[in-house]
């Protein structure tokens, strides 16, 4: 897992509220095990017309948007089935910080087991948010993770919540398996202090 410590990027509106896993990456594309990918097809429903052609005016086919790190997203982004493979669709395309008002249970586990910060503002905070983006759309925001915080332009910010685990394993760039890996010499230790048997 990529590790998350400090990015600074532009940042992609998409005001849709309810977005769910199903439109963030459509059944088809869950036929594979693998991460590799995936990106191409993130909203691809939205993304291409029928004949596969990228869609110009969708926020992310954009040329402006081409390596933004950090997605404005509507209300309750992530609803709907709890498959996996909608962070791993979000992180192909280079995507590191989602905020929202609200995130689906699933989605919010899966995408902090998978190095997506799902970032939570208050209603009034988000509006402001997008009112900022619409004001400033090529300036740059900053998320850090040690200090929890976004930084905005002109010096603005505001902090956010994340559980100190999850926070850990992103700071060091593992899941839960590499963060209990990590121990590996101390359980050694542990183990052959043991009588056998």
């Amino acid at each position: 897992m990529p590790q998350f410590t400090v990015i600074t990027s532009r940042v992609i509106p998409l005001p849709a509220n309810n977005v769910d896993t199903d439109q963030i990456i459509p059944a088809r594309f869950l036929k594979v095990t693998d991460k590799v990918g995936l990106g191409k097809n993130l909203f691809a429903d939205w993304r291409y017309a029928e004949d596969g052609t990228p869609r110009p005016d969708f926020i992310i086919n954009r040329p402006e948007h081409q390596g933004s790190q950090i997605l404005l997203a509507g209300d309750n982004f992530g609803c709907g089935s709890s498959r996996e493979h909608a962070p791993w669709a979000l992180t192909g395309w280079g995507i590191r910080a989602v905020i929202s008002t609200s995130f689906a249970d699933i989605f919010r586990s899966n995408s902090l087991k998978n190095g997506l910060l799902p970032i939570v503002v208050d209603p009034e905070t988000h509006a402001a948010l997008f009112d900022l983006v619409a004001m400033l759309p090529g300036a740059e925001w900053t998320v850090d993770l040690e200090a929890q915080r976004v930084s905005l332009p002109g010096g603005e910010g505001f902090d956010f919540a994340v559980d100190p685990f999850s926070r850990t394993c992103l700071l060091q760039g593992v899941d839960e398996l590499g963060y209990i890996l990590s121990f590996s010499e101390k359980i050694a230790a542990y183990e052959s202090a043991r009588p056998p048997g």
